[in-house]
């Protein structure tokens, strides 16, 4: 159960407006710490947070190099994703989890789950009207887990949206199909649950569940025992970056030959007692109770940490040459992957970013791409002070110019998966290369937008909206850092040639992985 002590986004840092030490606690700030200068530097890419555009951009031109990388050619080394399968606060539909983050809600609310009224945090990505019918029988859903109920219900309509029902699995060969699906936190309310009957009412009154339904390997094993598939099957506990080591060793067992298909992904159902206490010892979540639609806000200069979610994402990942033979619908390519350390602390990022430009780096020699190409990035972009500065860091290390590159951040709606949030991140990838829009990061305030706005109405019907604009770009809360687009609160059009994702953990793990339009 190491791994329910160790989870979570890296870059927790303690708050501006608190003290760095703190008696009763293990943790020790000394990470990057946030700019505190007022400045603010406007971008060439940026929209003013109020304004739209859905004006398509033009996609990045690729610079001629001396040693152009090359992407895989193999069909049986080629991965593509054939089937997308989600359990979210916006609902178990794909189409309509991807619509409302392109409609910039935010599915941010007060928790009702458990009596939360003396907690310093109150509020959630909580996951409500939950329905596993058609998907788990009702004596199992009663007994199971949140965790492995997403788990099981994201899997089978990935397997679904893949052309792979049960009926088309049996003429299959399953041993070639495998399951590896991860969790950062596992069954933690069984896990709960269990300590409170062994306290209250002696081990006598623990449940014959208590383990099986705790131990992260469950997802892959539940989801392999109602499928019958017999491949490659385990999971993988890297706090939050655990869905894209999913990803990546899944590609892995695909390009060895030890699997045609494989089903993998993350789940977590970490919003209770245990897991929010636990992170506010942490001192890692926001604590804006009054405004918790508003709490997520990455890059934002008043963030004050992230908001906990839960959910689960999955895909279906195989070879070309299986997905060609069998007919199936290719939604896009994964190109390939990058895994690293930062080697320095439990829960703050190096200062240098070295952990997590390395793990970009690592990712885009492993897909064949070269730095150029890459012109959308889904960052891991928490809302924590240190994690999102580290971030931004690492990227401009890696793209010398982006000009051309957008990235967004989708906890800003939905919060922090925490082990799903990689999942759920995939996703929202593949539908921005099938869509050609990109979600908004939301919460992406200016300053003094309440006695500008007016203002901004007077002056634009004199026509001068544009003259306003520019002044307005000026007046961004974002840290000074940031000068890539981040797509602030509204949606924007764009061609997707090649978009990475960042998922980073506690214990320094990093992980990306990249994506692109399916092209024969």
């Amino acid at each position: 159960m190491a791994s329910i002590a160790t989870t979570c986004s890296s870059g927790l840092i303690l708050r501006r407006k608190e003290s760095t030490t703190n008696a009763g606690s293990m943790l020790q700030f000394n990470g990057l710490r946030a700019i505190e200068s007022n400045q603010i530097t406007a971008s060439s890419g940026f929209n003013p947070s109020w304004s739209a555009s859905t004006s398509a951009s033009k996609s990045r031109s690729i610079k001629a190099m001396a040693s152009a990388p090359k992407r895989e050619t193999d069909p049986k080394k080629r991965v593509v994703i054939t089937g997308m399968g989600v359990v979210s606060v916006f609902g178990n539909d794909v189409d309509t989890f991807y619509d409302k983050l392109l409609e910039g809600q935010s599915g941010i609310t007060l928790i009702d789950r458990f009596d939360s009224s003396t907690f310093t945090t109150r509020f959630a990505g909580q996951i409500r009207d939950f329905s596993s019918v058609g998907y788990i029988d009702g004596k199992n859903d009663r007994r199971l887990d949140d965790c492995w109920r997403y788990c099981l219900v994201a899997g089978k309509k990935a397997l679904e949206d893949a052309n792979l029902g049960p009926e088309i699995l049996k003429s299959m060969d399953k041993t070639k199909i495998g399951v590896l699906v991860g969790s950062g936190m596992g069954g933690l309310s069984a896990f709960s649950t269990g300590v409170e009957s062994l306290i209250q009412k002696g081990f006598k009154k623990i449940s014959p569940f208590f383990i099986p339904y705790s131990i992260t390997n469950m997802g892959s094993a539940l989801l392999a025992i109602d499928t019958g598939l017999m491949g490659p099957n385990y999971s993988i506990s890297t706090a939050c970056a655990t869905a894209n080591y999913c990803f990546f060793s899944a590609a892995n067992h695909i390009r060895r030959g030890d699997a045609d298909i494989m089903v993998a992904g993350g789940t977590e159902a970490a919003i209770n007692a245990t897991g929010v206490g636990g992170f506010i010892a942490c001192r890692a979540l926001s604590q804006r109770n009054d405004e918790p639609h508003r709490a997520s806000r990455p890059w934002d200069q008043n963030r004050d940490g992230f908001v906990i979610g839960e959910g689960s994402g999955v895909l279906i990942m195989e070879s070309l040459e299986h997905a060609i033979k069998r007919g199936a619908n290719i939604l896009g390519e994964y190109l390939g992957g990058g895994i690293t350390c930062d080697a320095h602390h439990m829960t703050d990022p190096r200062k240098d970013g070295l952990g997590v430009s390395s793990c970009i780096t690592k990712c885009l020699e492993d897909s064949g791409v070269s730095p150029e190409e890459v012109n959308y990035v889904n960052c891991h972009a928490t809302s924590t002070l240190a994690g999102d500065l580290a971030e931004v860091n690492a990227i401009k290390k890696v793209f010398k110019d982006t000009s051309e590159i957008k990235m967004n951040g989708t906890k800003s709606m939905i919060g922090h998966g925490l082990g799903a949030a990689g999942g759920l991140e995939a996703i929202a990838c593949i539908k921005a290369i099938n869509t050609g829009w990109l979600h908004p990061t939301i919460n992406q305030d200016v300053k003094m937008a309440k006695t500008l706005n007016p203002f901004a109405t007077l002056i634009g019907s004199l026509c001068i909206q544009s003259c306003f604009n520019l002044f307005l770009l000026c007046m961004q809360n974002l840290e000074p850092l940031v000068d890539i687009d981040t797509v602030p609160n509204v949606k924007k059009q764009h061609e997707v040639n090649v978009a990475i994702s960042n998922s980073f953990g506690f214990g320094g793990h990093n992980s990306v992985v990249a994506f692109a339009p399916f092209k024969p």
